[in-house]
């Protein structure tokens, strides 16, 4: 594919781009808006359900078979694209590499710990000669294939810092190793991080795509150099305190080498953790999850967490938004730098929403 392609399931891919990158730099809209389509762009056929977990984690053709027939019958508007996520070990993958053990469950890949004794355990490091990391790359590689200008191939969610540690450690034992042995924390946090830029590096160099930007599949985004999903799930057990001393500089790191980064919040019980991110001044976008029970990202009562999110410079993406909602919260917290993520019923009421807010790509 040279630089002056289409994707074929997605013709307006161009003005995407162009959205996107204006989001990222807080000036534009980015209206993500799926729906099924009327026509198929092609109509492939569904490889069928799968027999068991193991074909459902590591069958590579059929996993790349299951993506493509669902991609066919989907629309994309807006900045909505079509793309294979290459995480073929649930989010976490980084873990996998640097040596968690993967138990594989009907909707995700568990990880049991393996630093049973911090102090005898060895330095962490990548294990690019192991089962997970093999198939990550022979499914990216399927699928470039595959692909034939359809749709792109995204990063694995390889998520990072301390919750990589916690997945290798335990969560639990965690908390008790930032009391007892904080040093031994900064010093496995210091070789994840190492070991996070050789990983992204080594994926880089596969999924970089021809617009020199790439796609990271966990909350759909794109941008025209390397980007990332960060998040701190495990700062919803600390304090504000902890985190700056031990989340904050590892963060900071990582959005100043990347290009693009924005940080996956995930619900009320890590907002107490919120003006320590915004005080990252390479951090460009931070994504909002409310929890199981709440109202989704479209609600009122989350303007306000929004309108903080851009005063302090920060893009800022609303997940879980309904159609009637995408109006309201466009006026109450303007358009410049706002992702809206919408699942349309139909086609029919995708492109009118489209419309409504003045989209300008192919009809």
């Amino acid at each position: 594919m040279n630089v002056t392609e289409i994707l074929a399931w997605k013709p307006d891919w161009a003005a995407a781009r162009t959205a996107l990158t204006g989001w990222w730099e807080h000036r534009a809209l980015a209206l993500h808006v799926t729906a099924p389509k009327d026509q198929p762009w092609e109509n492939l056929p569904h490889p069928g359900p799968v027999r068991d977990l193991q074909q459902q984690w590591t069958d590579v053709p059929h996993w790349v078979a299951r993506y493509t027939a669902q991609a066919a019958r989907t629309f994309y508007g807006g900045v909505a694209f079509p793309r294979l996520w290459a995480d073929i070990g649930g989010p976490g993958s980084l873990g996998l590499f640097l040596g968690a053990v993967g138990k594989l469950a009907p909707t995700t890949v568990w990880y049991e710990p393996v630093i049973h004794d911090p102090e005898s355990f060895p330095a962490l490091r990548l294990d690019k000669d192991g089962d997970w990391w093999r198939r990550h790359f022979a499914l990216i590689e399927l699928a470039q294939q595959q692909a034939r200008g359809r749709y792109l191939v995204g990063f694995p969610d390889l998520i990072e810092n301390i919750d990589t540690l916690a997945q290798l450690r335990d969560g639990q034992l965690l908390l008790t190793d930032l009391l007892e042995r904080p040093e031994w924390v900064q010093d496995k946090l210091a070789e994840i991080n190492t070991a996070f830029f050789a990983c992204y590096e080594a994926f880089w160099q596969k999924l970089r795509d021809p617009w020199g930007g790439a796609v990271w599949d966990a909350f759909e985004l794109w941008a025209p150099g390397k980007l990332a999903k960060l998040q701190c799930d495990f700062s919803c057990m600390i304090s504000e305190k902890m985190f700056r001393e031990f989340v904050v500089p590892g963060l900071t790191e990582q959005c100043e080498w990347l290009d693009y980064s924005l940080y996956h919040l995930d619900g009320t019980n890590a907002v107490h953790q919120l003006d320590a991110l915004l005080g990252i001044e390479a951090l460009d976008a931070i994504e909002w999850t409310p929890q199981a029970g709440l109202p989704g990202g479209g609600a009122p009562q989350w303007f306000d967490l929004y309108r903080r999110i851009k005063a302090a410079g920060k893009s800022v993406q609303a997940v879980g938004v309904q159609p009637t909602e995408v109006a309201p919260l466009i006026e109450a917290v303007g358009a410049e730098g706002l992702f809206i993520w919408v699942t349309a019923p139909t086609e029919a009421a995708a492109r009118a929403l489209l419309k409504q807010t003045g989209w300008q790509g192919a009809a």
